[in-house]
């Protein structure tokens, strides 16, 4: 895209944000940022992934003048407990169990920030899963192996494609990166 005018650093590992990016025909380069998923125990759930993008943010500190910095975190939220991202298949399946039949928020924080200047939003959107079988479940986390997923799923792939009922906000925050949103922050950079 070219009217953006800042050079974009991504600063995230993930692909599915990687691949959104590119399909938005954005250039960027990935820059890695070592940082520790922490928060205050007393901040609302809501505003989770929006703090940790911007601590994110803040823990690169080689922005130069002509960049803008992406940093985002994704969270899947059941009624009140945070669903992050399974440490193995067990732990997925039982991710998965909880999930089958019910509603849940995905909500992703993203943090834009140039030298001078930061911004930050979030969004969140509703998933209605069907109830999944155990049959159903096993085969998901044993192809598509989802430890690197909040939620232990990824819409985008079979789960999503059999598994959910509908949803109500955006596709693509789901997938992690809330393109819509992200579009009308970054013109408002300065």
């Amino acid at each position: 895209m070219k009217n953006l005018k800042y050079k974009i650093l991504l600063g995230s590992q993930s692909p599915r944000r990687k691949e959104l990016l590119e399909k938005m025909d954005i250039k960027f380069r990935i820059v890695k940022i070592n940082f520790e998923e922490k928060y205050p125990k007393n901040i609302p759930i809501a505003e989770i992934p929006e703090f940790l993008a911007l601590q994110k943010s803040k823990a690169y500190s080689k922005i130069q003048p002509e960049e803008l910095l992406i940093t985002a975190d994704t969270l899947v939220i059941l009624e009140k407990e945070i669903l992050e991202k399974p440490r193995n298949k067990t732990q997925a399946r039982k991710m998965l169990q909880k999930l089958s039949g019910k509603k849940h928020k995905v909500i992703t924080g993203v943090c834009l920030r140039t030298k001078n200047n930061s911004c930050s939003f979030s969004d969140i959107s509703k998933v209605y899963f069907k109830k999944l079988s155990p049959e159903e479940i096993n085969y998901y986390v044993d192809t598509y192996k989802p430890m690197d997923k909040a939620g232990a799923y990824g819409i985008q792939e079979w789960i999503g494609l059999i598994g959910i009922k509908k949803i109500k906000g955006s596709y693509f925050n789901i997938m992690g990166f809330p393109t819509e949103k992200f579009m009308t922050y970054v013109r408002q950079c300065k």
